[in-house]
């Protein structure tokens, strides 16, 4: 049993890592930015604390007395102003160390992804020693990226810093990825780019959080662990499988990966100077995740922190069908 700092927890990957803290016995202060996130986080367990990454003094607040933390709390998106993506990923993580040194925390276990690598070529069984991408032309990735390496310096003086890496996390309860999956097929607006015929790595929301909990045990500190299902699957094949749950047809449109390429730099540009409203029709990360062969190799969670996948495709995909 632990005190336990989250932030993110009313999120997707925050929800279910909150659920499985409390019934294991913990005591988990959960930091929430409005009302309706505090009831959310009360009804899951946790003690809601007001407060947001901007606010440094309210963070210090929230993580006081944890000797444990948890930093979910991330700005994900294809595409919006850079400096809401720097504000968020990038100084909102640094205010999270800089709380969590003020509190004493022992330990901080930060939620990163595959996408701090994603700079435009295929990721082929990607290890751990693969170079950050901080230049990534997507703000996402390359904010995710410096808010990992923020993460990954502040190892030492008294606090431990591991950072987790699923891939594609899916399941029950998500209310992004599939949600807008399906609203773009039911609006005609789905295609697969360059066929969808690629090797995709992916993470059961259960196994992320089983990936997380073993890095807060196991994990080296300044250890960075990939976590995914295990062995990587067709993206067309899965996608298709995940919008059959909710009895949703793949259509088989297929636009080609050289002019969504130029299609998405071209738009990204457009957006960019003149500037638009609202978002590009494809963007740089669209055109990435959705073409690009993205196969993780999860060998260093297997050796040093006995990661086993703890729910498989099967059997997730079968719990959204029921939902």
């Amino acid at each position: 049993m632990a005190t336990v700092f989250v932030t993110g927890g009313s999120g997707f990957i925050g929800q279910k890592l909150i659920r499985r803290l409390v019934d294991e016995g913990n005591v988990v202060f959960a930091l929430a930015r409005s009302e309706r996130s505090g009831e959310l986080l009360a009804e899951l367990g946790a003690q809601p604390m007001p407060g947001d990454l901007s606010d440094l003094d309210s963070l210090k607040a929230a993580a006081n007395g944890a000797e444990l933390a948890f930093h979910a709390a991330a700005h994900v998106a294809e595409w919006g102003p850079k400096w809401q993506f720097e504000e968020i990923n990038v100084r909102g993580t640094s205010h999270v160390i800089d709380a969590c040194r003020a509190a004493g925390v022992r330990r901080l276990v930060h939620v990163s992804t595959e996408a701090v690598l994603l700079a435009g070529k295929p990721l082929v069984n990607v290890d751990e020693s693969a170079p950050l991408r901080p230049d990534s032309k997507s703000p996402y990735c390359s904010s995710k990226a410096k808010a990992e390496q923020l993460v990954h310096d502040a190892n030492g003086d008294g606090l431990e810093t591991v950072c987790v890496r699923p891939r594609f996390v899916w399941g029950k309860g998500d209310t992004t990825l599939l949600p807008s999956m399906v609203e773009m097929v039911k609006a005609g607006r789905f295609a697969w780019i360059g066929g969808g015929h690629h090797l995709t790595s992916t993470t059961h929301v259960d196994n992320a959080v089983e990936g997380l909990v073993l890095a807060a045990q196991r994990g080296k500190p300044g250890g960075v662990y990939f976590v995914t299902d295990g062995e990587p699957v067709e993206f067309r094949e899965f996608v298709t499988k995940l919008l059959g749950t909710q009895g949703v047809v793949a259509p088989d449109r297929n636009v080609p990966l050289a002019p969504a390429r130029r299609g998405a730099a071209t738009g990204e540009m457009l957006w960019r100077l003149l500037p638009l409203k609202g978002s590009p029709p494809l963007t740089r990360m669209a055109v990435w995740v959705s073409s690009l062969e993205t196969t993780i190799n999860i060998g260093r969670a297997r050796e040093e922190l006995g990661y086993r996948p703890v729910r498989t495709r099967e059997d997730g995909l079968d719990e959204l069908i029921s939902v």
